[in-house]
């Protein structure tokens, strides 16, 4: 019945002349046709569409069927021969309709793919796609600029592989659809290129601009989070990395030198003086040039375009502001790349070579309080470790009046008492080699030195500083007094310490004392009263909340009163670590003030 109803149509147009169509044959037409392909009925209408007779009505509304014969290819995957025949379809209508109606058709098709069908439909539409677009004269930067921005927002629904094993399943289709979209967008950049230093034509310029905007997009996605795997099977390539290789190689085909787009950005300056461009600016524009330089500096992707008499301070001046980008964001992905460019940027420097100065530009100092955070709130152990291994990097590579900034910019802001005590311990590292020196010693001796102690020996709350939050902090700053004491006399006086004692005594060492009489009372009597009631505890088999003076400790998950008990020992023998510290300091402070028996004899 459906397939008369078309021959019926058909054969009633057949006698009309293009013009003549009207609205209802149209719809008609596309009624049929599609009740045809849902009925099974699919060798009639390939039969249809490949008779001569038929060629003007398939050319005026075969466009309409687009639909139908895609839907009907992806409901049958088991019958290879009705495939077969579907795809035939697909090509016999574009090569006979209207361009402009089959270009939205296909569109219309690609954004109202959803789930698994996304990648399908994508593989099936691209080639189809280009065909189209190259029958279009008029509007066909506009065209191609409409269909890659489709193509890009269906795209990005697909997740990212992470993993080995997930790169070569491919489940979800975006390596196999990354591949194929670089293949239907390659001749309109040869378009381009080929008139490449002649003045372009206002299509070819919009051509450039859309193509662009392209290339930006896909630095964004997939490529910001993507992660590259250096080891596949023999003769298997990462189709993401080959991706990336191919959208630079756009970028520099269609437009500037490289260093010239990278360092562009770096002055705030737009890539290109287009104004088609301005709205990449922002936080897009920024996101995609960091992921650029990503792939630039660290995975060597057309490095050869950079000239060698760049140095690395000038390449890592350039680079901070991506690498500030990277670290923003928090998936893992995203973060390690920032954590890899700097690592990189850092390694071809000498230690000690990045001057002070730098550290008035704002990046320099914002990075390293990123890398604070990484070290602190980031879930993955690795870039936790990674974090802490490039900030010693970066403490290493600036000056002596750079590090002495950075640790007090750090001692500020990091509000997180291990980090206090990693920085506290470089303090110290920085002193030991100042006092081991005669020259560019200044800065962690004497007055500046003083200056940076301030931060360092005294207690945030005085007596009421929570200890136990602070053990860190305050077992590297005992620490470092006790070597202080030790390797400076009170007749050198190299660092200050000595002219100072008196606030430190007044400011850390008398509220300390206080503040671990009180911690111990408090934990001591705690325990009394859970060994007291232990008892009780152990008649039930509920857990409960290890609470101190009426509060609970916060991040401790309930526990058997056992546990709780010997959580409360653990913060007594901190308590007493810190204790034993304190009174060595003391002991050995006495020791260098007390006057020597020779001494006494001569004020006799």
């Amino acid at each position: 019945m459906a397939v008369e109803e078309l021959q019926s149509i058909i054969k009633r147009c057949q006698i009309l002349e293009e013009e003549d169509f009207r609205e209802e044959d149209f719809g008609l037409f596309q009624l049929a046709g599609q009740k045809c392909l849902e009925e099974g009925y699919v060798a009639q209408v390939l039969d249809i569409l490949e008779n001569e007779k038929n060629k003007v009505i398939i050319r005026s509304m075969g466009w309409n069927l687009v639909g139908p014969v895609v839907r009907c290819f992806l409901c049958h995957k088991e019958e290879v021969d009705k495939r077969e025949k579907c795809l035939k379809m697909l090509d016999l209508l574009v090569k006979l309709c209207h361009p402009k109606e089959l270009l939205l058709g296909l569109l219309e098709l690609v954004e109202e793919a959803s789930g698994n069908q996304i990648s399908e439909v994508l593989l099936l539409l691209f080639v189809p796609l280009q065909t189209v677009i190259q029958k279009l004269h008029s509007k066909k930067a506009y065209s191609v600029g409409l269909t890659l921005s489709t193509l890009w927002s269906q795209l990005s629904l697909l997740p990212v592989p992470y993993t080995k094993e997930q790169i070569q399943k491919d489940q979800h289709g975006l390596g196999r659809c990354c591949k194929a979209l670089v293949t239907f967008t390659r001749p309109f950049v040869e378009e381009v290129v080929k008139n490449k230093g002649h003045s372009l034509e206002d299509g070819q310029e919009e051509l450039k601009a859309e193509l662009l905007k392209f290339c930006f997009k896909s630095l964004k996605y997939p490529l910001l989070t993507a992660q590259f795997i250096e080891v596949l099977e023999e003769d298997e390539e990462d189709p993401l990395k080959s991706f990336a290789s191919e959208i630079v190689g756009f970028i520099l085909a269609i437009g500037d030198s490289l260093p010239k787009v990278i360092f562009q950005h770096g002055r705030k300056e737009k890539c290109w003086d287009n104004p088609d461009l301005e709205e990449e600016e922002g936080s897009q524009l920024a996101e995609s040039m960091a992921s650029l330089a990503y792939l630039v500096f660290v995975q060597r992707i057309s490095i050869d375009q950079f000239p060698l008499v760049l140095s690395p301070l000038y390449l890592l001046q350039y680079n901070m502001e991506h690498i500030e980008v990277l670290l923003k964001r928090a998936e893992e992905s995203v973060s390690s790349k920032g954590l890899d460019l700097l690592e990189s940027s850092l390694l071809r420097m000498e230690d000690g070579s990045l001057l002070h100065h730098y550290l008035e530009i704002k990046s320099f100092l914002t990075v390293p309080q990123k890398l604070v955070k990484v070290m602190t709130f980031c879930p993955i152990e690795t870039l936790r470790k990674k974090g802490l291994k490039v900030l010693q990097l970066y403490i290493n590579k600036l000056d002596s009046q750079g590090k002495h900034i950075l640790f007090r910019c750090l001692l500020k802001t990091s509000n997180h008492a291990g980090v206090e005590g990693y920085v506290i311990q470089n303090i110290k590292n920085q002193i030991d080699a100042s006092l081991k020196r005669t020259e560019d010693r200044k800065w962690f001796t004497g007055t500046q030195l003083i200056s940076l102690l301030d931060f360092v020996l005294v207690l945030p709350e005085g007596a009421e500083t929570d200890l136990l939050q602070n053990s860190d902090r305050i077992m590297a700053s005992l620490n470092l007094l006790r070597y202080l004491v030790i390797k400076d006399n009170e007749s050198d006086n190299h660092t200050g310490l000595w002219t100072e004692l008196k606030k430190i005594e007044t400011n850390f060492l008398k509220p300390l004392h206080t503040g671990l009489n009180m911690s111990k009372a408090h934990y001591e009597a705690e325990i009394k009263n859970k060994k007291e009631s232990r008892r009780e505890s152990l008649n039930s088999k509920n857990l409960c909340p290890v609470t101190v003076g009426g509060e609970k400790i916060p991040h401790v998950p309930n526990m058997t009163p056992e546990m709780q008990l010997q959580v409360l020992h653990s913060a007594l023998f901190t308590f007493d670590l810190i204790e034993s510290v304190l009174a060595r300091v003391e002991e050995l402070i006495e020791l260098k003030t007390k006057p020597t028996s020779e001494e006494t004899a001569r004020l006799k």
